[in-house]
């Protein structure tokens, strides 16, 4: 009878590689935000997954490919390829309202329905880890596709002249900030729902950015041409 028992323990254990891959990935997620990365080792991500070590190695050479692995597993639950998309098609209307609104709510998303990753991110940034620059790596697609809209915007006479990179961070700020205080200090001052919060960081950055109805956007549509680059 405890033959049979230990059997079918072992064949409820039996994952296809990818099901071990994403069980590792879930478990190290798990782990590295609750005791960090130096308080981590891939003997407890083993041992809490039930395998060897030699099984995590078999999945991911270095720790730099399990961080790899969190961030792709997590753009995959997220639905980024999807929302770049929509980013795109929003890019070609020229809807620059449902473009800047679309980064808002996604950011706000993130902060509300992840904050194990986002400790994650905290504790990696603390330790001086590598995962902060693997995500700068893949984050800088995304800036350098809105400097560019907003830099055919600009000659368009539609956005004042200013620096594009300022605007982004603006952007990615407003929103950013507010998932930041409420992790970090619990502090969930703004009484909106997430759509509401998300269009009034929209509207504040869009009112300080347009040119004013009345002014002449003649002399900027001679470079309108330029498009954005590619997501």
């Amino acid at each position: 009878m405890a033959a049979q028992k230990t059997k079918k323990t072992k064949a409820r254990k039996r994952f296809s590689a990818e099901e071990r891959r994403n069980q590792l990935i879930r478990i190290a997620l798990e782990l590295f935000s609750q005791r960090g990365f130096e308080g981590t080792t891939t003997k407890a991500i083993a041992s809490a997954a039930g395998v060897s070590e030699a099984i995590i190695f078999q999945h991911f050479a270095t720790k730099e490919d399990l961080y790899a692995g969190i961030l792709d597993a997590k753009a995959g639950e997220t639905g980024i390829e999807e929302w770049k998309k929509q980013l795109r098609k929003f890019a070609e209307q020229e809807n620059d309202e449902a473009l800047f609104l679309s980064m808002a709510e996604k950011i706000l998303e993130a902060n509300r329905s992840d904050p194990q990753f986002q400790r994650l991110t905290f504790q990696a940034v603390l330790s001086g880890h590598p995962l902060p620059k693997i995500m700068a790596q893949r984050i800088l697609p995304l800036h350098h596709f809105l400097c560019s809209y907003i830099t055919k915007r600009q000659n368009q006479g539609v956005f004042q002249k200013c620096d594009p990179s300022v605007v982004v961070h603006a952007m990615v700020s407003l929103p950013s900030y507010y998932g930041l205080a409420k992790s970090m200090f619990g502090l969930d001052l703004i009484k909106l729902s997430q759509h509401k919060m998300a269009l009034s960081f929209t509207r504040l950055i869009l009112d300080g950015l347009r040119i004013p109805d009345g002014m002449s956007r003649r002399k900027g549509k001679k470079n309108a041409t330029v498009a954005p680059q590619t997501l």
